[in-house]
């Protein structure tokens, strides 16, 4: 798979999960052809905003007043999507676009909100812009606002381009996916958990110089983009290459890498296998213990039925004897979702000093 074909579907895995991503790449290389053209296959209307011709106030609205108090009047464009229900914002030129609108567009990345009028849920965001060096009066992306976002580089592929001449541009199929469920992206946010443990120090890291400021670096929003992605990519059945293009795209190079490459080397049992057959072994080490029990606990709470969650309690029972400090994580988060009129199983007697160290009984 070429280059440009990976970004096309990481673009497109990003969509159908409604996660606001970035394109960096040239002037006069399809990007915004292509956003185009997904837009259009997945029967969304795509609504067009260039930066560098736009007013901070059309994006926090212009303030009028309106039955005696004063509303912020969004723009027509905010108006055709609210309307509709769903839909695509194409944010093209943004590092051609001042400080000040950049400010602007930080809520509607963020909150969905164009002056006083809130987005639809179901509208997507998808972004472009060309290297400062390369856009006319260029800017730096301010830090805030490229941390709510995941960057792509979109990179020109000639036999791609070549195809698409001969034969037209195609909509990756991906695009079409039904995004990850609540399930899904809980097993993701569990693997990142564990990393974070082992990792602490990958948490936040801001870099120092503005042009870095203005990629993918790791903070708590980014480690979140990077679970949805996971779990849109294992939704989707994508390889390697693309899942690395959106968790690199969130959180960096250095942070990304490393947990995709800890993630490959987990090698934990499925939940399912290990609550339905006691005797499946339990890893030895730390990290691994708190990924697969935090996957349990996520699988638990998907599956939601009074047996899967007794069972886990055996799993936290075995874990208890040689990692107590896990167990009692995992007991935190099986005391949440325990299902309504569950009795309590009786391998809990033996987690008394565990639940009490958890603030689970007092």
């Amino acid at each position: 798979m070429g280059k440009l074909s990976v970004v096309r579907e990481a673009v497109a895995v990003a969509v159908s999960a409604n996660l606001p991503v970035i394109l960096w790449g040239s002037p006069g290389t399809g990007k915004t052809s292509s956003v185009l053209a997904l837009g259009e296959s997945l029967g969304l209307p795509v609504e067009v905003v260039v930066g560098s011709i736009r007013e901070p106030s059309d994006f926090a609205g212009l303030p009028v007043l309106r039955d005696g108090h004063t509303w912020f009047a969004p723009p027509r464009w905010a108006e055709r999507l609210a309307a509709t229900g769903s839909g695509l914002l194409f944010l093209d030129e943004l590092t051609t676009a001042p400080p000040a609108v950049q400010a602007a567009m930080l809520r509607v990345v963020l909150e969905r909100t164009v002056g006083d009028l809130v987005l639809p849920a179901d509208v997507r965001i998808v972004a472009a812009a060309n290297p400062p060096g390369e856009a006319a009066d260029g800017w730096d992306l301010s830090a805030p606002l490229a941390n709510r976002l995941i960057h792509l580089h979109w990179e020109v592929d000639a036999t791609a381009i070549a195809e698409g001449f001969t034969h037209g541009f195609s909509v990756p199929e991906l695009a079409h996916k039904e995004p990850p469920g609540a399930d899904e992206i809980a097993r993701s946010r569990a693997l990142i958990g564990a990393f974070l443990r082992i990792r602490p120090e990958l948490l936040l890291v801001v870099p120092a110089s503005p042009d870095q400021a203005g990629r993918s670096w790791p903070s708590p929003r980014t480690w979140e983009l990077a679970a949805v992605a996971l779990a849109a990519c294992a939704a989707a059945g994508v390889d390697d290459a693309v899942q690395a293009q959106l968790v690199v795209g969130a959180v960096g190079e250095a942070a990304g890498f490393e947990l995709l490459t800890w993630i490959r080397n987990l090698d934990l049992p499925d939940p399912a296998t290990l609550l339905a057959d006691p005797s499946v072994p339990l890893p030895s080490r730390m990290d691994q213990l708190h990924a697969l029990l935090g996957a349990v606990v996520a699988y638990v709470r998907a599956d939601g039925t009074a047996q899967t969650w007794q069972q886990a309690w055996t799993v936290v029972a075995r874990v208890a004897g040689t990692a107590p400090d896990v167990a009692a994580s995992a007991a935190k988060g099986l005391a949440r979702c325990r299902p309504a009129g569950t009795s309590l199983p009786t391998t809990m007697l033996d987690l008394v000093p565990i639940l009490r160290a958890a603030g689970l009984l007092r």
